[in-house]
């Protein structure tokens, strides 16, 4: 049961995904360049149609397409068209039109042009503006048409525009080239003109020259007596203006001459002052010198003291560093050495162990009979060490003073040399200081030697 109802919540789930995807997949964006037409079930109208946004398209109930708003150019050739002068034009001209988004006209292209390739809409409008332009042609006079190119316009796109919007279209551009006729009245119209306007152009000029002449010769008129007076005036002038000047040729050389006499007196003054203030700014320009190189010694002595001061002290911390450097050295060096040796003796105690381990094995694990065989290996050795503790003494002379007893040991002399060798530490006290005891077979000689000694001592005495 539980794995039925396992796989049921799966099975929903998966089918819920599968919906959501598929709503999804249904929901349509439009693109600026297009328009979204839904057909089918929209609940009002043939068509629901969108320029730009996004809608969702219900399956089964709902389908959708798309019109293309790009412009679609049309040339239109239209000959022999009959005016209101019965006089038959061509008129050559270039329309271009689009499918519209205005949203009353979106639904007139989504019932007459849905589907339709560009070529079968071009040739739909094509039609459309081919009667609509013969119609304004017919209702205007041939002046009308070749002066008033506005006029013309405005009325071919008033009815094409018109009659385009009824199939969903709007008209973006209306270029006329030229106008013809097979009569040749438009261009005898434009020959009248031109020589109408030659004969203006010619008229004008020659009504500007005579102008031109008349006006000339008052101007020389005029020119001549405003000459004359002007030289007479000019004359006048001049006497004049000889006399002023004359007058103040006079009156400018008494004012030079006060004016050179002030100016000599008080270019003398001036130059009375600027040579004392010359004197002071020399005298206070030697003063700062004299300061300056004052200043200058001092501050090199001073700069040279510091630099002294400062030299000393980078030497003491450099002597101070290397003498720390050294001791660091030295110290690292000694504890190198404490380490070297230690290791050194760890290894030899670490080996007698290990020898002193083998030896009790080889003694079946008693430590004393160990002991023992340690000891009878060092037994030459330590009877060595005694003899070489008399061997080598020499006597630069020796005195004996004896009155003659101890017979028994060869004399004096002999026994002074017994005596001194029996002061060296007999092997049992050695082994006894130890914590040892020699073995019994020598144990017991030792003891009736020394037994023997006391029974002698016993005697003499």
């Amino acid at each position: 049961m539980e794995g039925a109802f396992l796989f049921t919540g799966v099975g929903l789930v998966v089918l819920a995904i599968a919906l959501l995807f598929f709503f999804i997949s249904r929901y349509r964006r439009c693109p600026s360049d297009k328009i979204l037409v839904i057909y089918g079930k929209t609940g009002g109208g043939s068509a629901k149609c969108l320029a730009g946004g996004a809608a969702f398209v219900w399956p089964v109930i709902q389908d959708y397409q798309y019109l293309d708003l790009s412009p679609i150019s049309i040339d239109v050739d239209l000959q022999n068209a009959l005016s209101k002068q019965n006089i038959r034009v061509n008129v050559p001209s270039r329309f271009t039109v689009a499918v519209s988004n205005e949203p009353g006209v979106m639904c007139n292209a989504a019932e007459r042009l849905l589907g339709k390739s560009t070529n079968e809409i071009r040739d739909i409008a094509k039609d459309i503006i081919f009667g609509q332009l013969r119609l304004v042609v017919a209702m205007m006079d041939i002046e009308e048409i070749n002066a008033d190119r506005d006029k013309f316009l405005a009325n071919v796109s008033s009815n094409v525009g018109n009659e385009l919007r009824k199939i969903g279209l709007t008209l973006i551009n209306v270029n006329i080239t030229d106008i013809e006729d097979e009569s040749g009245y438009i261009e005898a119209l434009g020959k009248e003109a031109a020589a109408h306007a030659i004969n203006e152009a010619k008229k004008s000029v020659a009504e500007k020259n005579r102008d031109g002449a008349i006006g000339e010769a008052l101007a020389m008129k005029d020119q001549r007596i405003k000459t004359a007076e002007a030289n007479s005036i000019a004359v006048d002038g001049e006497n004049k203006a000889k006399i002023t000047i004359a007058k103040s040729d006079a009156a400018r050389k008494e004012k030079e001459a006060e004016a050179m006499k002030i100016s000599v007196s008080a270019e003398k003054v001036q130059q009375a002052k600027a040579l004392q203030e010359a004197y002071l700014a020399e005298k206070e320009a030697e003063l700062a010198r004299a300061e300056k190189e004052k200043a200058s010694k001092e501050a090199d002595i001073i700069v040279q003291s510091e630099i002294a001061k400062r030299k000393v002290e980078i030497e003491a911390e450099a002597e101070a560093e290397k003498r720390r450097r050294e001791a660091k050295g030295e110290a690292d060096a000694i504890i190198l050495r404490k380490q070297a040796q230690a290791k050194g003796l760890y290894e030899v105690l670490q080996k007698q162990a290990q020898g002193f381990d083998q030896v009790i094995k080889a003694a079946n694990g008693e430590t004393r009979d160990a002991v023992l065989l340690l000891i009878a290996d060092k037994l030459p050795e330590l009877v060595k060490i005694q003899v070489e503790a008399i061997k080598n003494i020499k006597f630069d002379k020796v005195v004996v003073w004896e009155n003659g007893g101890n017979k028994e040991n060869g004399g004096n002399a002999a026994g002074f040399l017994s005596n001194m060798y029996k002061a060296v530490p007999p092997m049992t006290e050695l082994f006894n200081m130890a914590g040892l005891e020699l073995p019994s077979y020598l144990g017991e000689k030792i003891k009736e030697e020394k037994k023997e000694e006391k029974d002698k001592v016993k005697k003499k005495s």
